[in-house]
């Protein structure tokens, strides 16, 4: 993180408002619960983190048609924009991550992460 934290601030984000919103480009919309577990973020801090995004104008919560205290978070328009602003940069900087360790270490190490978060 110490390569995407310098990246990030000059962006305004923190490392863990940024997986928000790297997770809900990647799925359009998620619950609460499915943001908290993705990310790992515990459910306290994702309730902080949402507030500032929405305060920002970068997410939006709509409720559940079916159940009307539950909601659904996603991107605003802003919020896809900074994504895209973000998105050259964290690409530069994995590539300088791969050159440096190689696909094999990083297939690896993913791996390795995967099976330790399904612990």
């Amino acid at each position: 993180m110490s390569r995407f934290r310098p990246m990030l601030a000059e962006h305004d984000f923190t490392s863990q408002q940024w997986r928000v919103i790297r997770l809900l480009n990647e799925h359009s919309t998620l619950d609460a619960a499915q943001l908290a577990e993705k990310a790992f973020i515990l459910p306290p801090s994702l309730t902080r983190i949402l507030a500032n995004l929405e305060a920002r104008d970068l997410v939006t919560r709509v409720q559940y048609a079916s159940d009307r205290r539950r909601y659904l978070f996603r991107l605003t328009p802003l919020g896809e924009t900074s994504f895209q602003k973000i998105y050259p940069n964290r690409v530069k900087i994995y590539k300088e991550i791969e050159a440096y360790f190689g696909k094999r270490k990083i297939a690896l190490l993913l791996e390795l992460l995967d099976d330790l978060a399904h612990f």
